[in-house]
């Protein structure tokens, strides 16, 4: 039986390797570290020691995922586990059998890798005339390697002679003659013989080649060495002999006059750099002074002083390019028109700060490169995420050892250009420490009025910011500096609605990721009824990332199942079969209508992640009249409760509560999700309403989703985050809202389309909440 072309697909532990590629046939020792590896090795031992190990695509990435990993690995059988003193694990292990990854799985402690498993069974007999030719070249191409090398590996050599088996030759060739990580996944994920033999020639062939080359060029820079001290010797003494008779200074500095003559430097920067000339002529070449002056010298010479990108400004370009890149996002793209069509007017206008802010995912990074598209300008971005040194803003002084200008004016030293587009990401994410504040540096470079002179420290010398198109990102303002905050233009990027998210995923995101996995837009179709119900039951976010990882998995799977069956041209994603490529649905939503609840609503609230549907509870208990407040609430939030608890005493006759019933009973006040912080102050009528709910015994309508801030009086005030909220009851299938009247303005951001299918009921006080919530079912009289 041939079982040469038969795959199985397992499920195994994951043990992502680095700077490792195990062979099948081959013994080794791996030492590992990381907490994952560990507990899948554990797991592996639990059961039949088997583990799958594949190579990193770069050591560097600490938590792997699958597009981090080669698609081709090993399954190893681990022999031996040695525990060493540095909380490390050193495994031996053998290799078994080539396997291709699938899929990567979380298990909690360890990943789960699915793979297809290729089982591979050798020919016994004798391989044929060519095969037995590429062996013998690959054996006399392995001694002249080693040779090269100046490797003594004797027993190596006898076992690639008495190798029969081509296969085995070309992994035990690989596994001990290849350095590169590449090379040797080259020849791992050759699964034919007969190609994996061509290969490992081609490569010894090249490896031969460069070890002559690299005799080569080792001789060559003896030599150069050789002359270089000896002009050395010779340049000193013409210095020396220069200095005597007065000549002119020696050729590299007038090289550097020369440019600097030609440059449009201002002239503050010109007296700076003359003056490091003058410095640099007088100091020996071989002074550590000499080195910091002509990196300065240089590094001014580079910056692109009076360099700027102009073009004609097409505004209708300039539409056409960001409707091409992004669906939706009419307030940023309205504004940026605008200032295309003043700048298209005055050259006098400044360049404005604009900042993002929105939930993740939404296209706020993205729609800076199309910006910078659309202008015909270069894009450069600087992440802020976690910076804290202000130093990274500003630079060091060039007196400091390893000193650096900031990571400002080396973007622009980098685009060549005095008028990029420049993206500041995460601006809220920011931190400050000993060595300063980095929102504070930022404080010039965003500011109009200030940044046309922006010095940086290790420059000593103003340089004109004003024509760089600033664009920052946030998910939120609260943790931007105010005076920050005051600087920059601010546009909301809100959540998609479920229909948006349907249309970007059929124009964007479906066949961007076709083209990423080799597949034709034909092969792989879906309606956008079946997108709709991936959204609805795999992707729970504001933006689109996660549907796209989403449509990134169908993609796979789909060029997996096309490939194991070439008589398939296509694949027609139906609902039904989401299941089967995803599994079960991670999100289930629950129907609310008709269900009425004591002491439980749905509060509407808004994080940095967009909006989310909040239910409270509340509960009334035998006590002596305390309030117990549980799920994590904020300060703000917890006034808000008490206030909650004296706006429902205040009232709880007209509900026929006894006024002695705060006295003799406990009030209970939870948000679920108690490991997730909360606050503020919008879920006020939703507290108000469950407590009421509780006290009374009359139960509150779970079909009708409420936000809002309250007064001691009851009265119900404005809150932000409408439309989040908004969407968010939508996602939920809430269709009743109840909304501070003084929001009212704030309806017109909504998608029409949607405000229609919503019934949107504005308040003015508590009590016309209490009156729609409270249902006129028979009251569950408490007895006191």
């Amino acid at each position: 039986m041939n079982l040469k072309n038969d795959r199985e697909m397992r499920m195994l532990p994951l043990l992502p390797l680095r700077g490792v590629t195990i062979f099948p046939n081959s013994v080794t020792t791996l030492d590992v570290g990381r907490d994952k590896s560990i507990a899948a090795m554990e797991e592996a031992v639990k059961n039949d020691r088997r583990i799958f190990a594949v190579t990193q695509r770069d050591s560097m990435v600490d938590q792997p995922g699958i597009e981090d990993l080669y698609s081709v690995g090993t399954i190893i059988t681990i022999r031996q586990i040695m525990p060493l003193p540095d909380q490390t694990v050193r495994l031996m292990v053998q290799g078994e059998a080539r396997a291709i990854l699938v899929s990567v799985q979380e298990k909690g402690a360890y990943q789960e890798a699915e793979v297809a498993a290729q089982v591979i069974q050798l020919d016994q007999e004798a391989p044929t005339a060519q095969s037995r030719a590429y062996m013998r070249t690959i054996v006399s191409f392995a001694r002249q390697l080693m040779k090269e090398r100046g490797l003594n590996m004797p027993e190596f050599a006898q076992a690639i002679e008495g190798e029969k088996l081509p296969g085995n030759l070309c992994d035990s060739v690989a596994g001990n003659l290849f350095t590169g990580v590449e090379d040797k996944q080259h020849v791992l994920e050759s699964f034919d013989v007969n190609l994996r033999l061509e290969l490992t020639a081609d490569m010894l062939g090249r490896e031969i080649s460069i070890c002559r080359l690299e005799d080569q060029i080792q001789q060559r820079v003896r030599e150069a060495m050789d002359r270089a001290n000896h002009e050395y010797y010779l340049r000193e003494q013409m210095r020396a002999i220069q200095d005597e008779l007065g000549e002119d200074e020696d050729e590299e500095i007038a090289g550097y006059r020369k440019q600097l003559k030609e440059s449009a430097m201002p002239d503050e920067a010109r007296d700076k750099v003359e003056r490091e000339l003058r410095r640099l002529a007088r100091t020996a070449a071989q002074s550590p002074e000499s080195s910091v002056s002509q990196n300065y010298i240089e590094y001014m010479l580079e910056l692109p002083w009076g360099v700027k990108q102009e073009s004609e400004i097409d505004l209708a370009r300039a539409r056409k390019v960001l409707e091409e890149d992004h669906y939706g996002l009419k307030e940023v793209k309205d504004r940026l028109l605008e200032y295309l069509a003043v700048r298209k007017n005055t050259d006098k206008l400044k360049s404005p700060i604009i900042c993002l802010v929105g939930p993740p995912g939404v296209g706020k990074t993205s729609i800076a490169k199309s910006i910078a598209r659309a202008l015909n300008r270069k894009f450069t971005r600087m992440s802020l995420g976690g910076v804290h040194d202000e130093a990274e803003i500003r630079g060091h002084r060039k007196t400091y050892v390893g000193a650096m200008p900031g990571r400002i004016i080396s973007s622009i030293q980098r685009c060549g250009t005095m008028n990029p587009v420049f993206l500041l990401d995460e601006i809220d994410k920011i931190a400050s420490d000993m060595r300063g504040d980095p929102a504070a540096a930022l404080l010039e470079a965003l500011d109009p009025e200030q940044n046309s002179g922006f010095k940086d420290h290790y420059l000593e010398a103003p340089f004109d910011l004003s024509d760089v198109l600033f664009i920052t990102t946030a998910n939120s303002t609260e943790p931007i500096d105010r005076a920050l905050l005051d600087r920059m233009e601010v546009i909301e990027v809100s959540s998609y609605t479920q229909e948006e998210k349907v249309k970007i995923a059929r124009r964007y995101l479906l066949p961007r990721q076709l083209e990423a996995h080799g597949l034709k837009r034909g092969q792989l179709r879906a309606s956008e009824r079946t997108i709709a119900d991936l959204i609805d039951g795999y992707t729970r976010e504001a933006g689109v990332r996660t549907l796209e990882r989403t449509i990134e998995r169908l993609c796979r799977k789909a060029a997996l199942n096309l490939i194991e069956n070439p008589d398939r041209k296509l694949i027609n994603l139906r609902t039904a079969d989401l299941k089967t490529y995803l599994g079960p649905q991670r999100y289930l939503r629950q129907p609310v209508a008709g269900k009425t609840k004591v002491g439980m609503v749905n509060g509407l609230a808004w994080t940095s992640v967009g909006g989310e549907v909040m239910p409270v509870e509340a509960l009334a208990l035998d006590g002596k009249g305390a309030l117990e407040l549980t799920g994590k609430l904020g300060e703000v939030m917890q006034e808000s409760a008490k206030l909650a608890r004296s706006i429902v005493r205040v009232r709880a006759g007209a509900y026929g509560v006894d006024a002695a019933f705060f006295e003799k009973h406990d009030l209970h006040i939870h948000v679920p999700e108690g490991a997730v912080p909360k606050d503020g102050p919008s879920a006020g009528v939703a507290l108000s309403c469950a407590l009421m709910s509780a006290v009374s015994g009359v139960p509150a309508r779970c079909d009708i989703a409420m936000t809002g801030e309250v007064t001691l009086h009851g009265e119900v005030l404005p809150i932000g985050g409408v439309r989040e909220k908004l969407l968010a009851a939508y996602r939920m299938g809430i269709t009743h809202i109840l909304l501070p009247r003084e929001n009212e303005k704030d309806l017109e951001k909504i998608d029409p389309e949607i405000l229609g299918k919503l019934e949107v009921t504005l308040i003015d006080s508590v009590d016309e909440a209490m009156k729609l919530v409270l249902t006129n079912e028979k009251k569950m009289r408490l007895a006191i």
